[in-house]
């Protein structure tokens, strides 16, 4: 199975982990109190996490109405799902049992995503089940979000800004220096895994279209032409990492702002026209927590809309062609389809930060010029490619996409022996070897992988914490000597986590390559216990100082510390702090069933 299926298909069970897609999480339930669903034609409704919340409250109106299909009453119930999980899900095979109703309604973010299941669908032969007419039930447009000041440096908003301009600046060697601004170093685009995301996945459609002068008709012919090849990989150069959702890039900018870095951390990240919206708000991640009280950047956000073109996300109402859908149900799904269409219906997407698709309604606030958009823009749409093309882009970008150079640095403490759940006979460490193996499929034959594992009193020297058991190099050349290694992995004794995070994100910092993501993936199961509890302070404060200051400045020399938190005793404050530090992410695996998936998460930022 090549890397691209293979995250294709464990995405499926990645919605289960995913707080921010979600996945499989049922809504709070349907329609009025009062109503009983009882012997009512049923729509099943899969949508996107972004509007679950829109869709819940407009299906649960829908509910209290009462309509009818030929004298049954009809009811909608919402799921949510992540666009890229619910694709696999309906190309592969969707389990009711742990994957909640299967959908009458599909409504992905973006009809990309629609476009990739019939391609993968018509490869073994079988029929499409999303029309490629799906109406839209609200829009918001891939942007190029950047501060404000180097948007000006570009010449924002007097001048109109491309991808040509980000190739250029990506390949500057003075980066920033080049428009007069050395303190801001080199130029980094943030760009999340088109495998998960549909901003990423818009953003390689549309730099790919930039590439060969398009605006429609991407062909497969397109794609392999040199000068797209050269493009592509002259974009990707510029990336400071990928990864599963936008809202990591979001929250580390948020931070690095409240601390004057944020021009030094990204140049620009991909995302959609929302987010930008959301950000400026002083709401990063486009959720409020309840006391949570906004408070807006000091460097604002602007939208880039790019001269050669961007797509809409446009959330498709795909009423599925597919075997378990009948034709009352198909009947019971077009009066939703139609209800949320509605002029009152359409103006709540507004209050989300969308625009209405019904052109009948008007774009207004938020959508306004203080906010950091234009809704005079984009002034050009690019077409979704033909199914074939959007899965060779895929299959494209994980050849061209950035190379990475990641120590993964697994804890084997006496904790790791213990049961990893009551359903289980295996141990933690067992099911997180497993993990481990799988995931090393999804890095690319030059990506340079090492493994490290750390506990207490480790070879001949009673003081040691941490050995190599593969050193950094080719995984094309080491895949298989890193799995038997793994696999060979059994619990010691302590856990010393702050000394081995320090002494790893140094290594991986004394080595550091310019051309590569440089990261250290750290799994561990619980709080630091070196044996002196006197000093934890001390070393957890060193750390994270040495961590801040290697990740701030014109000069920096970025290594993220992507941590995963395993198992119930994970000190996921510790984790998520060291993470942050670094601008990177923290992954909450404290189910020790989900590390598998968590697993396949981590390793979408490389």
């Amino acid at each position: 199975m090549t890397s691209t299926n293979r995250l294709f298909a464990v995405a499926v069970a990645t919605a289960l982990v995913i707080a921010a897609c979600g996945g499989g999480d049922l809504s709070d339930g349907p329609g009025g109190d009062d109503f009983d669903p009882g012997g009512c034609v049923v729509v099943d409704m899969a949508a996107s996490p972004e509007k679950i919340d829109l869709i819940t409250e407009l299906a649960n109106t829908f509910n209290d109405k009462r309509e009818e299909v030929e004298g049954t009453c009809v009811l909608v119930r919402a799921q949510k799902k992540s666009s890229g999980v619910a694709t696999s899900l309906l190309a592969e095979q969707w389990d009711e049992n742990t994957d909640g109703p299967k959908p009458v309604i599909w409504s992905p973010a973006a009809s990309s995503w629609g476009a990739i299941l019939n391609q993968r669908l018509a490869d073994r032969g079988e029929a499409a089940m999303s029309s490629p007419d799906a109406q839209p039930f609200m829009l918001t447009p891939l942007v190029i979000a950047m501060p404000k000041p180097m948007a000006s440096a570009l010449g924002y908003p007097d001048k109109a800004v491309s991808w040509a301009d980000i190739l250029r600046l990506a390949r500057d060697p003075q980066g920033w220096a080049a428009l007069g601004h050395p303190e801001w170093g080199p130029f980094r685009l943030g760009k999340t895994n088109p495998n998960f995301s549909t901003s990423g996945l818009s953003a390689l459609i549309a730099q790919n279209y930039a590439a060969v002068g398009k605006t429609q008709d991407l062909t497969v012919e397109d794609l392999a032409d040199p000068a797209t090849l050269d493009f592509n990989r002259g974009i990707e150069s510029a990336v400071v990492h990928y990864g599963d959702i936008t809202m990591t890039f979001l929250n580390n900018w948020f931070r690095a702002d409240r601390r004057g870095t944020a021009l030094t951390y990204a140049s620009a990240v991909a995302v959609e026209e929302k987010s930008v919206i959301d950000y400026n708000a002083g709401n990063p991640d486009g959720i409020t927590d309840p006391g949570e009280e906004p408070r807006t950047p000091k460097t604002p956000l602007v939208s880039i809309y790019p001269t050669e073109g961007t797509l809409y996300s446009d959330s498709p109402f795909f009423i599925l062609d597919a075997p378990w859908v009948s034709a009352e149900e198909k009947a019971a799904a077009k009066l939703f389809q139609d209800f949320v269409q509605e002029p009152a219906n359409q103006r709540k997407v507004l209050d989300f930060g969308f625009r209405p698709a019904n052109p009948k309604v008007a774009v207004a606030a938020p959508i306004v010029a203080k906010n950091g958009v234009d809704p005079n823009q984009p002034t050009t749409l690019l077409q979704v490619p033909q199914p074939k093309v959007m899965v060779d882009l895929l299959g494209q970008w994980a050849q061209n996409r950035k190379t990475a150079r990641v120590l993964m640095v697994l804890d084997v403490s006496g904790s790791m022996g213990e049961p990893a759940g009551s359903d289980t006979d295996e141990t933690k460490l067992e099911l997180a070897k497993r993990a481990a193996i799988n995931a090393l499929d999804d890095f690319k034959d030059d990506d340079e992988v090492g493994l490290r594992i750390f506990s207490t009193n480790l070879g001949p020297n009673e003081d040691q914490n941490a050995l190599d058991l593969v050193p950094m190099g080719p995984i094309g050349t080491n895949r298989e000597k890193l799995k038997r290694q793994i696999d060979n992995l059994i619990p010691t004794n302590g856990t010393p986590l702050y000394d081995v995070s320090r002494t790893s994100y140094q290594e991986v910092l004394d080595g550091y390559d310019e051309s590569r993501i440089n990261a250290v993936l750290l799994l561990t199961d619980g709080h630091n216990d070196d044996g002196d509890t006197s000093d934890d302070d001390k070393q957890q404060t060193e750390l994270l100082r040495e961590v801040r200051a290697g990740s701030a400045g014109e000069n920096s020399k970025p290594v993220r510390v992507f941590t995963i938190g395993y198992g119930a005793d994970a000190d996921m404050t510790a984790l998520r702090a060291l993470s942050e530090a670094s601008n990177a992410a923290a992954y909450n695996a404290t189910d020790a069933s989900s590390i598998n998936q968590v697993f396949t998460q981590v390793v979408s930022n490389f």
